[in-house]
């Protein structure tokens, strides 16, 4: 049985891999001691090591799971640097089952020499290297934080990382993207002369790094406004944009004029808001474990209690777009 799930993009995803060709260096998993020693560079959390090790695919003894293993290697590989992203990676069938929850731990960790390698060519600090490959161990433990085990249920996301696409400046990640016709015709409505396809950052806000205060994204900011024109100089860009529930202007009702989310949230202009209801999404990335029951979930600070607040009173939480000027 397929460790992917059965579905029409799996089977798009195959038929994109089958076309291919490998890159100059081989793709191999690190031996011995190098794969603790790796892991341990990527912040993978030590109570998942051994299990990351210890369900690590060979060629000779999973050929089909090494053959998708070497050629996700080879798609991220084939766009390594570029803001044009390869298909995204299939879902696995139980991103929980034991024997196969770390596969995409596996694709990142065989595919760290080959970015590395792009690191070292445009002379980016190991630091923010490290920095910036380390999402993959904070997003295996938002993992165990939603569902309680650990492994990767957001692949999709560390694509960025092991291309080159996105970086750590202190608290806030910058992801080098296009504007997309949408976002640049609501700026554009909004009085700003920008083109659809001109470069930008997109600007993230990950979770285990303790809290976003103003003077934190304002270091952020600054190291960003530094780096890309020294690291990416033919990307000129003028703009951040951010996409986020953190800059839904609802959060305005609850929270004060001072607290971080709020002075983070003005920083930009907002364009309109998804009507999707993002309630879920809200509650995963506050809490963690869905619950049928509000009254469930922990009140311990002034934006959990806002979040369950707005949804008791029969409201949606919604993403919102917003940028800014670098």
């Amino acid at each position: 049985m397929s460790i992917f799930a059965d579905n029409d993009e799996t089977r798009s995803w195959t038929e994109y891999l089958e076309t291919l060709t490998a890159p100059a260096t081989a793709v191999i998993l690190p031996p011995g001691d190098d794969f603790q020693s790796t892991l341990r560079y990527l912040d993978v959390p030590e109570e998942d090591i051994d299990d990351v090790i210890a369900t690590a695919p060979a060629p000779e003894k999973d050929p089909e799971i090494w053959w998708y293993l070497e050629r996700a290697v080879w798609s991220l590989v084939s766009r390594m640097g570029s803001v044009e992203q390869p298909p995204r990676f299939a879902q696995l069938r139980d991103a929980n089952d034991p024997e196969y929850r770390f596969f995409y731990v596996h694709v990142f960790v065989a595919t760290l020499p080959f970015v590395q390698e792009f690191f070292r060519s445009r002379g980016i600090p190991d630091d923010i290297a490290q920095a910036s490959l380390a999402d993959l161990g904070r997003n295996i433990r938002v993992h165990r934080k939603r569902e309680n085990v650990g492994g990767l249920g957001v692949m999709w996301w560390l694509m960025l990382h092991f291309r080159g696409a996105i970086y750590q400046l202190g608290r806030l990640q910058f992801e080098r993207v296009k504007l997309g016709a949408d976002m640049a015709g609501v700026m554009r409505d909004a009085g700003y002369d920008v083109t659809d396809g001109e470069h930008a950052l997109s600007i993230h806000i990950p979770d285990f790094i303790g809290p976003m205060t103003h003077e934190a994204c304002e270091d952020s900011f600054r190291q960003a406004k530094a780096f890309f024109p020294r690291y990416f100089p033919e990307e000129p860009v003028r703009f951040g944009v951010c996409h986020s529930w953190l800059l839904d202007p609802q959060l305005k009702t609850y929270l004060r004029p001072e607290s971080n989310i709020i002075k983070f949230q003005d920083r930009f202009t907002l364009g309109p808001a998804n009507d999707h209801n993002s309630n879920d999404s809200v509650l995963r990335f506050v809490f963690g474990p869905l619950h049928e029951d509000l009254d469930a979930y922990p009140q311990r600070s002034s934006l959990e209690r806002a979040v369950i607040a707005h949804i008791k009173a029969g409201n949606t939480w919604h993403f919102q777009s917003g940028w800014l000027e670098l």
